[in-house]
């Protein structure tokens, strides 16, 4: 998805960081409680130290909504992030993207029109009906809003096997976008097998299936996916317990199913950061997750020990662009008057974007 940002003037990019500290902190405090500063466990440490907040998409999206106080919520995580704060949101709030570049490459690999085209082609072949669409939270406004017109849900990776369960109380089949890891890892430990998922391939007529395929499949999965936890590959759990037999391997259900199956605790970011804190002192603990959120669960869990699953690192580069000066340009700007980059979704949109957040809330 195209999206403009623009060029920030020179004064934020040549700053010093006790500059940029010192700019975010008067304006924080000009702003004073109509500020509300959001920040995901993958920003860097510079952006996160600001956040009031700190969590997941969801839990983020859910303080901002709670907070009615604040006016003006800055969000430090990517588009998406920002579109469901606003949607979450009152009229009265306005919710800032620091970086407008700050996108989500797999929320990007599923847009309206190709879901849209992929609706029409099964309703060519099968009973419409008995196919409910789930959509992952980490995917557009646009796509929660057509699973609520649709009869389905949102998920996160905290409760896909409850939302997924609902579906199959609704009709025999699931469209599952866009991450297929976190949906077969979930149909997995629901008891299926690869017997009962394809995967969707937007780019190919009929996603790349045979009509049979189609129609017999529980779960047609979206050929989309994480470009950091990707990465993890089954070989890196094998070296690290090499070194620490004792050890524990933690991922994120975003990895792939091979990963899944030999990691000895799987959760998303909110489940990660308990297990770590949990964590009996002493223990060796290698993470498949973003290497921002993992550097900081090491440093403020001396009595344990924490690495990445992955040694050559691997930073959420679209996380990545939200920085000191683009916080400090924010922030200056709405303190004084001017407000940019914000993010609105159109009321038709949110109003069936909030349907599809409702069902979930529901089932769980």
């Amino acid at each position: 998805m195209l999206r403009l940002q623009s060029r920030l003037p020179d004064r934020y990019t040549t700053a010093s960081p006790d500059e940029l500290d010192a700019w975010i902190g008067a304006a924080r405090a000009s702003l004073g409680s109509r500020l509300l500063i959001l920040g995901h466990h993958y920003q860097r440490d510079e952006v996160i130290k600001w956040a009031d907040k700190r969590g997941d998409s969801f839990l983020l999206a859910q303080y901002a909504a709670e907070n009615e106080q604040a006016t003006d919520i800055v969000f430090c995580g990517v588009h998406f992030m920002a579109e469901s704060a606003d949607v979450l949101t009152g009229d009265h709030q306005r919710v800032v993207l620091p970086d407008l570049n700050a996108g989500c490459s797999m929320a990007d690999m599923a847009d309206l029109d190709e879901v849209e085209e992929a609706w029409e082609a099964l309703g060519e072949i099968t009973d419409i009906d008995r196919v409910v669409p789930i959509t992952y939270m980490n995917s557009s406004a646009a796509l929660k809003a057509f699973v609520g017109r649709e009869g389905g849900a949102v998920c996160t990776s905290s409760n896909a096997r409850a939302v997924l369960e609902w579906a199959f109380e609704r009709g025999d089949q699931v469209l599952f976008f866009p991450d297929q890891h976190l949906g077969r890892n979930t149909g997995y430990d629901m008891g299926y097998d690869e017997s009962a998922m394809r995967v969707w391939n937007p780019r190919r007529e009929l996603g790349g299936l045979s009509e049979a395929d189609a129609k017999a499949a529980t779960f047609l999965l979206w050929k989309g996916h994480c470009s950091v936890h990707q990465r993890f590959r089954p070989e890196q759990v094998d070296a690290f317990r090499e070194r620490h037999p004792d050890g524990v391997v933690i991922v994120h259900p975003e990895c792939a199913h091979d990963v899944v199956e030999v990691a000895d605790r799987v959760g998303s970011t909110q489940r990660i950061l308990r297990w770590v804190e949990e964590a009996p002192p002493g223990t060796h603990i290698a993470i498949g997750t973003e290497i921002h959120m993992i550097q900081r669960l090491a440093t403020d869990n001396p009595s344990v020990h924490v690495e990445s699953l992955d040694p050559l690192v691997c930073p959420c580069s679209t996380m990545f662009r939200i920085d000191g000066p683009h916080l400090a340009w924010c922030l200056e700007n709405l303190a004084e008057g001017r407000i940019v980059n914000r993010i609105v979704v159109d009321p038709e949109t949110a109003e069936w974007a909030r349907v599809a957040l409702r069902r979930m809330l529901d089932i769980t």
